[in-house]
Protein backbone atom coordinates (compact mmCIF):
# COMPACT_ATOMS: atom_id res chain seq x y z
CA UNK A 1 0.00 0.00 0.00
CA UNK A 2 1.65 3.51 -0.83
CA UNK A 3 1.40 6.69 1.40
CA UNK A 4 -1.98 7.67 -0.47
CA UNK A 5 -3.55 4.73 -0.06
CA UNK A 6 -2.71 4.51 3.15
CA UNK A 7 -4.06 8.33 3.99
CA UNK A 8 -7.54 6.99 2.47
CA UNK A 9 -7.91 4.04 4.41
CA UNK A 10 -9.38 4.04 7.71
CA UNK A 11 -6.30 3.90 9.73
CA UNK A 12 -4.70 6.38 7.35
CA UNK A 13 -7.32 9.01 8.56
CA UNK A 14 -6.81 8.40 11.72
CA UNK A 15 -3.54 9.23 11.33
CA UNK A 16 -3.82 12.54 9.45
CA UNK A 17 -6.37 13.25 12.40
CA UNK A 18 -3.48 12.25 15.02
CA UNK A 19 -0.75 14.12 12.69
CA UNK A 20 -3.78 17.50 13.30
CA UNK A 21 -3.93 17.09 16.63
CA UNK A 22 -0.09 17.00 17.71
CA UNK A 23 0.32 20.28 15.44
CA UNK A 24 -2.58 22.42 17.09
CA UNK A 25 -1.25 21.41 20.22
CA UNK A 26 2.60 22.80 18.99
CA UNK A 27 4.28 19.54 18.22
CA UNK A 28 6.90 19.13 15.62
CA UNK A 29 5.60 16.19 13.26
CA UNK A 30 7.65 14.15 10.74
CA UNK A 31 6.97 11.10 8.57
CA UNK A 32 9.73 8.38 8.74
CA UNK A 33 9.99 5.00 7.24
CA UNK A 34 10.65 2.29 9.48
CA UNK A 35 11.60 -0.91 7.53
CA UNK A 36 8.91 0.01 4.88
CA UNK A 37 6.36 1.43 6.89
CA UNK A 38 5.84 5.16 7.09
CA UNK A 39 5.25 6.32 10.90
CA UNK A 40 4.06 9.36 12.50
CA UNK A 41 6.65 11.07 14.57
CA UNK A 42 5.52 14.06 16.75
CA UNK A 43 7.86 15.45 19.26
CA UNK A 44 7.45 18.56 21.75
CA UNK A 45 9.37 19.10 25.28
CA UNK A 46 8.01 21.11 28.26
CA UNK A 47 9.13 22.41 31.40
CA UNK A 48 7.17 22.79 34.57
CA UNK A 49 8.41 23.35 38.38
CA UNK A 50 5.68 21.32 39.94
CA UNK A 51 7.36 18.10 38.32
CA UNK A 52 10.64 18.74 40.51
CA UNK A 53 11.75 21.14 38.02
CA UNK A 54 12.37 18.48 35.60
CA UNK A 55 11.81 18.88 31.29
CA UNK A 56 10.14 16.32 29.60
CA UNK A 57 10.00 15.57 26.18
CA UNK A 58 7.07 13.36 24.81
CA UNK A 59 7.63 11.57 21.60
CA UNK A 60 4.04 10.02 19.99
CA UNK A 61 5.19 7.38 17.10
CA UNK A 62 1.99 5.80 15.42
CA UNK A 63 1.75 3.75 12.74
CA UNK A 64 -0.60 1.99 10.42
CA UNK A 65 -0.69 -1.85 11.23
CA UNK A 66 -2.28 -5.07 8.80
CA UNK A 67 -3.17 -6.02 12.90
CA UNK A 68 -2.89 -5.44 16.14
CA UNK A 69 -1.49 -8.03 18.83
CA UNK A 70 -0.30 -8.24 22.00
CA UNK A 71 3.02 -9.29 21.05
CA UNK A 72 2.83 -6.41 17.91
CA UNK A 73 2.27 -3.64 20.29
CA UNK A 74 4.48 -4.89 22.68
CA UNK A 75 7.67 -5.05 20.14
CA UNK A 76 6.64 -1.51 19.11
CA UNK A 77 6.48 -0.22 21.94
CA UNK A 78 9.90 -1.54 22.83
CA UNK A 79 11.05 0.28 19.18
CA UNK A 80 9.41 3.31 20.35
CA UNK A 81 11.10 3.39 23.98
CA UNK A 82 14.13 2.95 22.14
CA UNK A 83 13.86 5.57 19.51
CA UNK A 84 12.89 8.06 22.05
CA UNK A 85 15.88 7.33 24.54
CA UNK A 86 18.37 7.29 21.39
CA UNK A 87 16.64 10.60 20.23
CA UNK A 88 16.27 12.76 23.76
CA UNK A 89 20.10 12.71 23.82
CA UNK A 90 22.15 13.74 27.09
CA UNK A 91 21.02 15.55 30.54
CA UNK A 92 21.31 19.24 29.74
CA UNK A 93 24.37 19.85 32.58
CA UNK A 94 21.95 21.21 36.01
CA UNK A 95 18.30 20.20 34.71
CA UNK A 96 16.86 17.18 35.01
CA UNK A 97 14.84 15.43 31.64
CA UNK A 98 11.87 13.03 31.32
CA UNK A 99 11.24 11.03 28.35
CA UNK A 100 7.98 9.99 27.61
CA UNK A 101 6.11 8.73 24.77
CA UNK A 102 2.87 7.23 23.26
CA UNK A 103 3.59 4.27 20.92
CA UNK A 104 0.35 4.09 18.98
CA UNK A 105 -0.75 1.85 16.23
CA UNK A 106 -4.04 1.84 14.37
CA UNK A 107 -5.97 -0.86 12.47
CA UNK A 108 -8.62 -2.55 11.72
CA UNK A 109 -8.18 -6.16 12.74
CA UNK A 110 -7.34 -5.68 16.68
CA UNK A 111 -7.43 -8.38 19.21
CA UNK A 112 -8.65 -7.26 22.35
CA UNK A 113 -6.25 -8.98 24.33
CA UNK A 114 -3.96 -6.02 22.44
CA UNK A 115 -6.46 -3.48 23.73
CA UNK A 116 -6.13 -4.60 27.43
CA UNK A 117 -3.09 -4.76 27.21
CA UNK A 118 -2.62 -1.24 26.30
CA UNK A 119 -5.09 0.13 28.94
CA UNK A 120 -3.42 -2.25 31.89
CA UNK A 121 -0.69 0.04 32.82
CA UNK A 122 1.97 2.60 31.77
CA UNK A 123 5.50 0.47 30.70
CA UNK A 124 8.46 2.11 31.80
CA UNK A 125 11.99 0.54 30.21
CA UNK A 126 15.27 2.29 29.06
CA UNK A 127 14.26 5.61 31.37
CA UNK A 128 11.09 6.15 29.62
CA UNK A 129 7.93 6.11 30.38
CA UNK A 130 5.35 5.22 27.66
CA UNK A 131 1.62 4.68 27.39
CA UNK A 132 0.53 2.43 24.79
CA UNK A 133 -2.33 3.53 22.56
CA UNK A 134 -4.18 1.30 20.09
CA UNK A 135 -6.58 2.29 17.99
CA UNK A 136 -9.48 -0.52 16.86
CA UNK A 137 -10.48 1.51 13.62
CA UNK A 138 -13.02 -0.63 12.82
CA UNK A 139 -15.05 0.50 16.25
CA UNK A 140 -13.52 3.53 16.61
CA UNK A 141 -12.26 2.91 19.74
CA UNK A 142 -9.12 3.88 21.51
CA UNK A 143 -7.56 2.13 24.40
CA UNK A 144 -4.58 3.55 26.55
CA UNK A 145 -3.92 4.02 29.91
CA UNK A 146 -5.60 5.92 31.89
CA UNK A 147 -4.36 5.84 35.35
CA UNK A 148 -1.91 7.24 37.81
CA UNK A 149 1.02 4.74 38.67
CA UNK A 150 2.90 4.74 41.57
CA UNK A 151 6.70 5.60 39.16
CA UNK A 152 6.05 8.57 37.00
CA UNK A 153 3.12 9.65 39.28
CA UNK A 154 4.11 13.27 39.38
CA UNK A 155 3.73 12.89 35.20
CA UNK A 156 0.25 10.99 35.13
CA UNK A 157 -2.17 14.43 34.83
CA UNK A 158 -0.46 15.62 31.82
CA UNK A 159 -0.25 12.34 29.86
CA UNK A 160 -3.82 11.93 30.53
CA UNK A 161 -4.25 15.34 29.36
CA UNK A 162 -2.43 15.34 26.02
CA UNK A 163 -3.81 11.52 25.44
CA UNK A 164 -7.24 12.64 25.53
CA UNK A 165 -5.80 16.00 23.09
CA UNK A 166 -4.50 14.03 20.95
CA UNK A 167 -6.36 10.52 20.11
CA UNK A 168 -10.06 11.34 20.77
CA UNK A 169 -12.06 12.52 18.82
CA UNK A 170 -14.15 15.76 20.52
Amino acid sequence: MDAQQQQQSAPGAYLAFVQGRLTEDGCTTRWEDWAGVPVLVGRRAEFRMSWMATKLHLFTVAAAVPEITVPVVSAFTDQVMKYAKDTEGGLPVGLQNGVGAFPLLVSDRVDPAAVQWAEAQQRVKFACMTRPVVVDSSRQYVGMYRGKPALGRVYASYFIEKGTRYFYAP
